[in-house]
């Protein structure tokens, strides 16, 4: 079954060519095109797309206010990447907030981004290790740790807490499994255990939240997937 995707960008020229590339890859079928963040809202709720390549800045609507409204009423195996064509900012961050599953930049090469496609729809996250650290750090650290953040955390198994650090690691369920000395489908329970827990979308979202709650610190790891 092919992967669906919509592709959203204000520019024509740059939503044709990621439309192009995608379409040629095996498994994977384009199924709609968007120029702004309210053409994106309904083109999702009428195609109901597995990924969306979300640009961020575009008229009418940013990519931010369309992510959080397409995610507020999508079903779960929905998944957004953000496009960006500089170093992400805060409304990046947001939208990692929101519940997109990363972010990639525009001129990522052809079979990366059909990598990135692939790995987001299977429930994977696509942050990418030279900004995510510098992302959080500008934006996560700053605010600080809540007593939100310690309830939520009080949540969790100490084992739980040991996959959510590895997660923040940039660790694949295999390499967990290797490190924590469990089997591969221990540590998919412990993920799906902690997303619930503590009410998170996917494994991007988890970074965010390990950092955020002040379990892993910037500088301490290379964030990267």
């Amino acid at each position: 079954m092919s992967v669906r995707v919509l592709v959203v960008d204000d520019q024509a020229l740059v939503r044709r060519g990621l439309a192009m590339v995608l379409d040629h890859a095996d498994g994977i079928e384009v199924v709609a095109e968007a120029g702004t963040g309210l053409e994106a809202i309904e083109r999702a709720a009428h195609h109901r797309p597995d990924v969306i390549l979300m640009d961020i800045r575009m008229p009418e609507m940013n990519g931010l206010e369309a992510t959080e409204r397409i995610l507020a009423a999508a079903a779960e195996s929905t998944r957004v990447i953000i496009l960006t064509t500089f170093d992400p900012d805060e409304y990046v961050y947001r939208a990692l907030q929101a519940g997109a599953s990363g972010f990639v930049l525009k001129d990522i090469p052809p079979e990366d981004l059909v990598s990135a496609v692939r790995t987001v729809a299977e429930g994977g996250a696509m942050l990418s290790p030279m900004i995510t650290r510098r992302l959080i750090g500008r934006f996560a650290e700053r605010l600080g740790t809540d007593r939100g953040f310690e309830e939520r955390l009080q949540r969790l198994t100490d084992r739980e807490r040991d996959v959510l650090i590895a997660i923040a690691d940039g660790n694949s369920n295999a390499e967990i499994a290797e490190a924590l000395h469990i089997g591969a489908a221990t540590v998919k329970t412990h993920v799906s255990s902690l997303l619930s827990k503590l009410g998170l979308r996917d494994r991007a979202q988890a970074v965010v939240f390990a950092y955020e709650s002040g379990l892993v610190r910037t500088g301490e790891r290379d964030v990267g997937f």
